[in-house]
């Protein structure tokens, strides 16, 4: 399977041993090879061909992890570029200086403002490779995952879609939001690094939210006059569910057997779910 833990070593090792098809690096010049804002750096990879404006999957790494990690998984990255569509990933900014790097989801992080970076990282990458920025998605891990879904809640037109893998919201988790959004949601049964349930780290100083409470949440954004949702299936042993309660968004939930990780073929059911949505909107308009 392909992985994606809290150590950037063992992603690294991990993902880095899933062979394909190598695709375009784009190279900015610096020593690292990372393309450079005044906040922060990005490493972007383009597919092979790729005519004109191409959408942009950025995926932002889990804590701990750094863009270099991001493209070690190999199979992710092929499945996504083979689809047409560039990667961008960031580097998230160490806390401290010699710290992990992670992301400033909620204010008492401190640090870089994540949600004026990311945007810039995706401005950044239309002018110099010529990234599609309307049609560009957010996705993330862990970590990463919780400051997509605090992005899509707090600046919803930031990206045309999220993705966020094995994350949610902290607790107290907002509110509301400021707009519906187009969602695809994906956690594992039996994750014990951010269970579906939430826990408790730090004392009591951090609660992880609750998946459930986040979906809920994202409902009432939608304005979904029932909890229920419109549709429910299997796939082999992914149990899925979705609401299209908002003419100009979808919410999906994706729950896989297995923990703390990305599951074999996720990138290809983002995908497949970002198109059909992208088809079912053109269709209502």
């Amino acid at each position: 399977m392909e992985r994606m833990t809290h150590s950037a070593a063992i992603t690294s090792l991990a993902l880095g041993l899933i062979m394909a098809a190598p695709a375009a690096h784009a190279i900015c010049g610096t020593a690292e090879g990372a393309c450079t804002l005044p906040d922060g750096s990005y490493e972007l990879v383009l597919p092979s061909d790729g005519q004109g404006a191409v959408p942009a999957v950025m995926f932002l790494h889990g804590h701990g992890g750094s863009a270099r990690g991001v493209l070690s998984m190999r199979g992710v990255i092929s499945a996504l570029t083979d689809r047409g569509y560039a990667v961008i990933a960031p580097n998230g900014a160490r806390r401290a200086e010699d710290g992990p790097r992670s992301w400033s989801f909620l204010p008492t992080f401190g640090g870089r403002d994540d949600f004026d970076f990311l945007p810039a990282v995706l401005a950044d990458a239309g002018e110099r490779f010529n990234i599609d920025v309307e049609g560009s998605v957010l996705a993330g891990f862990s970590s990463g995952a919780f400051m997509v879904n605090y992005l899509a809640c707090e600046r919803p037109d930031s990206f045309a879609a999220y993705l966020p893998v094995s994350g949610g919201f902290w607790r107290q988790q907002p509110e509301d939001c400021a707009g519906p959004v187009r969602l695809y949601q994906s956690h594992g049964w039996t994750d014990g690094v951010v269970p579906l349930e939430g826990r408790i780290l730090g004392g009591g100083r951090f609660i992880q939210g609750d998946i459930w409470a986040g979906l809920e949440l994202w409902r009432e954004t939608l304005g979904c006059a029932t909890h229920a949702p419109d549709r429910m299936w299997q796939e082999g042993e992914l149990m899925l569910r979705s609401w299209s309660c908002h003419a100009e968004a979808d919410l999906a939930f994706e729950l896989f057997p297995g923990g703390h990780m990305i599951p074999q073929g996720w990138a290809d059911r983002a995908i497949n779910w970002l198109e059909a949505s992208e088809l079912d909107a053109e269709h209502t308009d």
